[in-house]
């Protein structure tokens, strides 16, 4: 709003500065004077023209700081997801390196793990099944 309230005051500043038309001769009755009436036509229009204008930009501020706001919010799930991925890597390894590969639950994993590229995939996946 501030420069909505920016552009009044310069155009209340410009119809200040514009000395008052005092027409030289007197109109006819039946002659219009459609000259300032065009004037404050224009002025109108192009204030009307720069206020869309203005409005279309905060609009455009506004979807971008939105688009900002959800990409900000998708970088930080990732980083969550990962934290977390690091975390479960760090728990699978250490139920592999305690795992006994000849007890019953070692001689399954060993068969469970066979479909997954490694071992430390397959105890993630083990673990968070569980």
């Amino acid at each position: 709003m501030d420069s909505l309230d920016e552009l009044l005051a310069q155009i209340k500043a410009e119809y200040d500065r514009e000395p008052p038309q005092q027409p030289q001769i007197k109109p006819n009755v039946g002659t219009s004077s459609s000259l300032p009436a065009n004037k404050s036509s224009s002025l109108i229009d192009n204030l009307l023209e720069e206020v869309k204008a203005d409005i279309a930009a905060q609009e455009q501020a506004e979807e971008l700081r939105k688009q900002q706001e959800v990409e900000e919010e998708r970088i930080r799930q990732e980083q969550i997801k990962a934290k977390q991925r690091k975390a479960l890597q760090k728990q699978a390894q250490d139920w592999l390196t305690k795992l006994d590969p000849l007890s019953p639950e070692g001689l399954w994993f060993e068969r469970f793990a066979e479909s997954y590229p490694s071992k430390l995939e397959a105890a993630i996946e083990y673990l968070q099944s569980n």
